[in-house]
């Protein structure tokens, strides 16, 4: 992907997310922080971020979900990545 994200968290939880809450989950680099994370989400899938939440996963990877701007844009970008 890019610099701070790693990949896609492919996950029922993600996808139930993906279609109901229009948020997509990735997991990122530990040292990258929120806005580093909603600079390479919004250059690399051409969308605006509405908000980003970090956490660090029990197997110590840096889980962020971001919620996008336009409504359904999750769904199209899960779909082009190939999770729906």
């Amino acid at each position: 992907m890019v610099d701070k994200l790693k990949h896609i968290v492919p996950s029922e939880k993600a996808t139930l997310m993906i279609d109901s809450e229009n948020k997509l989950q990735f997991i990122v680099d530990l040292k990258a922080n929120k806005e580093e994370i909603k600079r390479d989400v919004e250059r690399v899938f051409e969308t605006p971020v509405r908000n980003v939440r970090t956490m660090i996963t029990f197997k110590g990877e840096k889980k962020a979900i971001i919620e996008l701007e336009k409504e359904g844009k999750a769904k199209e970008i899960g779909t082009s990545l190939g999770i729906l």
